[in-house]
């Protein structure tokens, strides 16, 4: 597994701990690095991902129920929603990855860590939110 991927995974891994949790996030961070040794920059990219999709879970969830409505993210299994909330994070917020890469790496998330129709879920959703890029953006901004 590539080593940005491996640290998505991790990044993953923390929200989906603090999903169900509520533990410190901090806490969840410093447990999840020393358990994957990777390289410092990819540490700053787990807490880049972290950090930057946590303060706009809500947001991030209302911009997803309202462009991809068939399927309620009440509904969502929490590992399939948090995967979503970093691949939109890192093309339509963090702007730090382009939008297909930004897929790819969350259907291999999906594939991962997902059930068996996971990654065709994924790749759906995201589809959908890709579709309406400019008022999702757009809307994420204007959010209070």
């Amino acid at each position: 597994m590539k080593s940005r991927t491996k640290a998505r995974g991790v990044a993953l891994q923390v929200l989906y701990e603090y999903d169900l949790t509520g533990h410190s996030v901090g806490v969840i961070l410093q447990h999840r690095l020393h358990d994957n040794p990777l390289e410092q920059k990819h540490h700053n990219f787990i807490r880049e991902i972290v950090l930057g999709v946590l303060p706009i879970i809500e947001k991030l969830d209302k911009v997803i129920g309202t462009y991809a409505p068939d399927w309620p993210l009440d509904q969502v299994a929490s590992i399939d929603r948090n995967i979503i909330r970093i691949a939109l994070w890192e093309f339509a917020v963090g702007k730090c990855t382009p939008v297909k890469v930004a897929i790819n790496e969350a259907v291999e998330l999906a594939k991962i860590f997902g059930s068996d129709s996971t990654p065709r879920f994924i790749n759906g959703v995201l589809g959908s939110l890709v579709t309406n890029l400019n008022d999702f953006q757009s809307s994420l901004n204007n959010q209070d």
